[in-house]
């Protein structure tokens, strides 16, 4: 038996974050979502998403599956009611289609006719679904606690080295391999978790929550607050609170980022900085790019910024700001609140598809990743798209 986590209708709210990825694999927490479902269900995942993006993935052989809608947010309680499912039947609530079990064929099922395609609907109850990039950093927190006993349960902690200075040891995890010294890690506000082969040098300070995720650096003198989430093959530097870097991205010097969702292979430069609070502590107004509309969000957000984009060195980033995918930024003052994908400063110059492929596979290449045909043509697909 298997499940598929598929994206609903809803999934270009979550732009630039959602168009080179499905939701599946979005990074919150320790986990993805892909990766936490196939922990609490202990079943082999598949995905089912947008048609362009679909050859990213798998898909399945003939047979019954479990449909779960990848936005939901798990408990418990819905883990159980899921597992419950027989042939035919699905769990619906506010949104649509939750979850069902059913032998549809995978090219035949729509998000947007979803509950159709079962015969028993039965009532989900109260359930929570991200529909906005920078809910994740707002979920962060109790993603990272409810994930930290999830990875760890039943297991032992490697030894801390004697020359990290610790609060509370009781809610630090540390993974095979990983490199400590000289360092403190405050657990007292929440757990920390270090993935394997990670580092943290020298002088650095933690405050959980905090995910260093496997093969990830932060660097010497380094002051880090919860919630934050730096997921594989990432570089930490500077001052980061409450944001999530999804995988193989660097903020590795000096500067400030926080209440901020940044995607994967992205870069600041040394000295960057965003504000995440208006001067006039009022409420911020981010804009959805996948949908046209602004949303308010509340007193704090800092930047939601799409894969493969970079900022030149000494960015001032304003609050609320939203930067599209692959888009190379630079220019005088506060850059533009708003910056759509594949730009070229802040001109309105758009980047050569060519180059920003050859550009991408360079920045893979200095993490040991070469770009796939699959994710070239994603990226040319959403370029041509877009003009």
């Amino acid at each position: 038996m298997a499940f598929i986590l598929f994206d609903n209708i809803s999934r270009d709210s979550l732009s630039p974050l959602s168009l080179t990825k499905a939701i599946a694999d979005f990074r919150f927490g320790i986990l993805t979502i892909k990766e936490r479902w196939t922990l609490l269900l202990r079943e082999e995942a598949f995905v089912h998403t947008a048609e362009y993006l679909q050859g990213l993935y798998p898909v399945p052989e003939p047979g019954i599956y479990t449909w779960i809608d990848a936005s939901v947010i798990p408990t418990e309680q819905l883990v159980a009611a899921i597992q419950q499912l027989k042939p035919g039947q699905a769990l619906a609530g506010n949104g649509g289609l939750v979850a069902g079990k059913s032998g549809i064929s995978f090219t035949a099922f729509s998000a947007a006719t979803a509950e159709s395609f079962f015969e028993e609907i039965l009532p989900a109850g109260s359930v929570s679904r991200i529909e906005y990039p920078w809910e994740l950093m707002q979920l962060n927190e109790a993603m990272i606690r409810e994930d930290f006993k999830l990875v760890t349960r039943g297991r032992k902690s490697q030894p801390v080295s004697p020359t990290v200075q610790l609060v509370q040891q009781a809610d630090i995890f540390i993974e095979e391999g990983a490199k400590l010294e000289f360092c403190t890690l405050n657990s007292g506000t929440g757990p920390i978790y270090i993935g394997k082969h990670a580092e943290i040098m020298e002088g650095t300070t933690v405050r959980g929550p905090f995910v260093l995720g496997n093969h990830s650096v932060l660097k010497m003198n380094s002051r880090v607050y919860g919630a934050t989430t730096l997921g594989p093959y990432c570089m930490g530097g500077g001052e980061i609170k409450n944001s999530i870097l999804m995988g193989y991205s660097n903020k590795a010097h000096d500067g400030y980022l926080g209440d901020s969702v940044v995607g994967e292979w992205c870069n600041f430069g040394a000295g960057s900085s965003n504000s995440n609070l208006k001067n006039s502590a009022g409420d911020i107004k981010v804009w959805v790019m996948g949908v046209g509309e602004s949303v308010v969000v509340g007193q704090k957000c800092g930047v939601i910024m799409g894969d493969y984009s970079r900022l030149a060195i000494n960015s001032s980033v304003n609050t609320g700001s939203v930067i599209g995918l692959c888009c190379n930024v630079f220019g005088a003052g506060l850059l533009p609140r708003i910056i759509t994908s594949f730009s070229w400063g802040t001109g309105g110059k758009k980047y050569n598809i060519e180059a920003a492929v050859n550009d991408i596979n360079n920045w893979k290449y200095m993490k040991g990743k070469k770009i796939s045909d699959a994710e070239i043509q994603v990226l040319k697909h959403i370029f041509h798209s877009s003009l």
